[in-house]
């Protein structure tokens, strides 16, 4: 695995100067460690799912993404990581590598990723040669982050894997992780049958660069494997609040120190959504929380428009699920908003909070991102030249 630099941490877990992202002596920002910006606790960063709401479309959607990764460079964002999710109408986002090539387009410093790509949808070698090709289109600001769930009901991932491979998939996990690292670095043994097989772009074409690995994950699975192999771990908070803790701890107290890191690093996905008022980020959240509810009992479908989500009667186990959805997802004014990001990163210890904002509306997307930077007097920083 090729170096990505010193990413430890201070002894001072609470020190904010300790927490933030350091240059090394070539002057190139740590690849790993975001920097804190105004009055955040933690690095800030987005995750974006590319929602499609009713009366949008999806292009109307990656034209949002461009918008939100072209702000959140502006105001000191560490990093635009783009999830995979397969046939679900209100998500645009089956291909992050070709969403992530177009904002790479569009920006010119902030650090794009995936968040993740699902690696047993795919080949390693063609994950490899993406990921290699946006190395080379944005050198320096990739990151591959990697998952085992489908992201996807069980027929779709049939239909992407092929039926025969739907059992096996995730327990293949690790043995196709070493496979994509080993294109990635292009150093298989003599010997082995990939031996002379090179992804392209890559190492085989002359020094280069590739984007450091992240393991993502929901459960233990993925912490555990991400600190036996010493690598930064994100875990999906956002949907799966119960097992934040749990997983967190699992990763810090199994954590190897590798060529990677020499002490764990861990980013949380944070469901959040700021507003003008308490009232408009509530119809907001509720629609992507409907839109959860349908799609949990087999009815996805677009994100639907807050009057129809505040007209939609609730069953009383639905409201049960909605009420409970509710209650990790932090929403409300920029100050509240930024009260609660503040509590959730005491009581968790991360590292960096990925920020998901899921609402029909891409306008209030956009603004929800700003109304944080706001709260947190993130400095407005200039374009960059190219």
């Amino acid at each position: 695995m090729s170096d990505t630099g010193d990413a430890g941490r201070g002894a001072d877990r609470d020190g904010r100067e300790d927490r933030g992202g350091r240059e090394d002596l070539g002057g190139r920002t740590d690849p790993i460690r975001g920097t804190i910006r105004g009055h955040a606790p933690v690095p800030l960063s987005v995750l974006d799912l590319v929602t499609v709401g009713s009366g949008s479309t999806a292009y109307d959607s990656l034209r949002t993404s461009v918008d939100i990764a072209r702000l959140a460079e502006s105001r000191g964002y560490h990093r635009h990581w783009v999830a995979e999710h397969h046939s679900m109408p209100g998500v645009a986002s089956s291909s992050p590598a070709v969403i992530l090539a177009h904002l790479a387009a569009h920006t010119s410093r902030i650090r794009l990723g995936s968040g993740g790509v699902m690696l047993p949808n795919h080949a390693p070698l063609a994950v490899a040669e993406q990921f290699g090709t946006l190395e080379a289109l944005a050198p320096g600001r990739i990151d591959l982050g990697l998952g085992r769930a489908p992201g996807t009901d069980g027929r779709t991932a049939a239909a992407l894997r092929g039926s025969g491979r739907l059992d096996e998939a995730a327990e293949e996990f690790p043995r196709q992780l070493v496979e994509l690292t080993r294109f990635l670095d292009d150093d298989f043994p003599d010997g082995h049958p990939y031996a002379r097989v090179h992804a392209v772009p890559g190492p085989v074409q002359g020094p280069a660069g590739r984007p450091p690995l992240w393991l993502l994950g929901s459960s233990g699975f993925s912490a555990r494997l991400a600190a036996e192999l010493g690598l930064p771990f994100a875990y999906a908070h956002h949907f799966s609040a119960a097992g934040t803790l749990p997983a967190l701890d699992l990763y810090r107290q199994t954590f190897r120190p590798s060529a990677v890191l020499d002490a764990p690093y861990a980013v949380i996905g944070v469901s959040a959504l700021a507003a003008d008022t308490g009232e408009q980020a509530r119809a907001q959240v509720l629609t992507g929380a409907l839109s959860m509810l349908r799609l949990r009992s087999g009815r996805p479908g677009l994100i639907p428009t807050p009057e129809e989500a505040a007209a939609y009667g609730f069953s009383p186990l639905e409201r049960e699920f909605v009420d409970g959805w509710l209650a990790n997802v932090v929403h409300g004014t920029p100050d509240e908003v930024r009260s609660g990001l503040d509590g959730l990163a005491k009581r968790t210890g991360a590292d960096e909070l990925m920020l998901t904002a899921n609402a029909h509306s891409g306008a209030a997307r956009l603004r929800s991102y700003e109304l944080v930077a706001d709260a947190y007097g993130m400095p407005v920083e200039a374009p960059r030249a190219d």
